[in-house]
């Protein structure tokens, strides 16, 4: 209950989201093994601008194909223009467009899990909107920088409409 009390989130803000092909490094996860997400992300980063049909520079994390017993597949990923030249070692995925409730993330990554718990545990209760069956999104902006604490790191729960 504490650690819910400690995570400072503004409202969401609604977004329809539009449709997005992410393509990346992948793994599936459970509840116990999240801790070995960032490792993912650090295998992940020295191909950034070196993606076939790479566009732009936000990053997301891609949580999807979930089994119903909290098992999940994660891609540290971006967005990407076609698939026709990319290689075998990527994973990816098409998002559909989508509506979301969208949370700013505010801290160090190593807080990331309260967030995570206080929009699932907290506010969904509390909101009466219902997780739509769709990619979960995690979204870094092109200056987000985790060790600095710079940029902004935003959380796309897909909601049923």
């Amino acid at each position: 209950m504490e650690e819910q009390a400690r995570v400072a989130l503004t409202e969401p803000r609604l977004e329809h989201g539009h449709f997005l092909l992410i393509a990346g490094f992948g793994g599936r996860f459970s509840p116990q093994t999240t801790q070995d997400i960032p490792e993912l992300w650090e295998k992940f980063i020295p191909h950034l601008g070196r993606i076939p049909g790479q566009k732009g520079e936000v990053t997301y994390g891609v949580c999807c194909n979930f089994d119903g017993k909290g098992g999940f597949e994660y891609i540290a990923g971006v967005e990407i223009s076609k698939l026709d030249d990319l290689p075998e070692k990527y994973r990816w995925i098409e998002i559909q467009p989508q509506q979301y409730a969208v949370f700013e993330h505010q801290g160090p990554l190593s807080a990331l899990p309260q967030t995570f718990r206080y929009i699932f545990d907290t506010w969904l209760p509390r909101s009466g909107r219902v997780v739509a069956d769709a990619p979960e999104l995690e979204r870094y902006s092109e200056d987000f920088n985790p060790k600095l604490h710079t940029g902004t790191l935003e959380i796309w729960v897909p909601l049923k409409v």
